[in-house]
């Protein structure tokens, strides 16, 4: 199935595409996670994102960042099938890979007019150097309500207790 699907691309090679955003006077929300497993709580929140701005861009964690903040058990699926499942909602328009832990030097580079996560962080709980990072762009931070009761790690629960 992979071999199908589409490469993933990195945020250096969306930059041309940023720069006639921002010649237009286009805003760029940009969120990012590992969206391991695709589940309603990702959807609606993204959905709700993509109304801040013109355009909704996502960063992933690659493969080897998510297996360093999840565990060797994780992604469940690879760096390519989530881009493809992102890629494939109306809400988002362009998908990213990241290879590190945090967002630091993608957001240095895009410099995002909003940033959006999930209610299940906050102000306090970004990583402070990509707090730091928005800040000195003048980045418009906005946490969305969270949907409760969905999880990636909730979902891999129930999968279990299925067999």
């Amino acid at each position: 199935m992979s071999s199908a699907l589409p490469d993933p691309v990195s945020a250096r090679d969306l930059l041309e595409r940023r720069e006639t955003l921002r010649a237009e006077g286009k805003a760029l929300v940009l969120t990012n996670g590992c969206f391991d497993l695709l589940h309603p709580g990702h959807i609606s929140y993204l959905a709700e994102a993509a109304e801040l701005g013109d355009e909704l861009w996502i960063g992933i964690n690659g493969d080897e960042s998510v297996r360093s903040l999840k565990g060797p058990s994780r992604p469940v699926l690879g760096e390519r099938e989530r881009t493809y499942a992102l890629k494939s909602l109306r809400s988002v328009s362009e998908v990213f890979v990241f290879p590190n832990p945090r967002l630091t030097d993608e957001i240095r580079l895009l410099r995002p007019e909003v940033y959006a996560k999930a209610g299940d962080y906050t102000l306090e709980s970004l990583n402070p150097e990509e707090r730091e990072a928005l800040e000195e762009n003048g980045t418009s931070i906005h946490f969305l309500p969270f949907l409760e009761g969905f999880s990636t790690t909730e979902l891999i629960r129930k999968i279990k207790e299925a067999f």
